[in-house]
């Protein structure tokens, strides 16, 4: 929650970036993941940005279980989220935790 903890990361952590959001991640040194959702006002007035918010959120709890532990993981929308269903923003976030690593197994 603390913005040292988003610039930790965006200034150590790597970066993949797809059509609807950007992940940057980083080893926390836990035995658990931490997550981070930032969504700019340059995606939209409150109504679009809280639902990108509650889309990434969701479909973090189908994957959270997927992913190894011990990391700190950011997920930034881009403006091009709006209008999607949830199912496109899940599959942008498979993509990115798989173009990672980030997979166990």
């Amino acid at each position: 929650k603390k913005n040292k903890d988003f610039q930790v990361v965006y200034k150590n952590g790597k970066s993949y970036a797809n059509r609807y959001l950007v992940l940057y991640i980083r080893e926390n040194g836990m035995d658990k993941n931490r997550l981070g959702i930032s969504v700019s006002k340059k995606v939209g007035n409150s109504v679009k940005r809280n639902r990108a918010r509650r889309l990434m959120k969701e479909n973090y709890r189908f994957l959270g279980e997927n992913i190894k532990e011990g990391y700190d993981l950011i997920f930034i929308a881009r403006n091009t989220i709006n209008g999607k269903k949830a199912g496109d923003v899940g599959k942008s976030m498979n993509r990115a935790v798989s173009k990672a690593g980030l997979f166990k197994g």
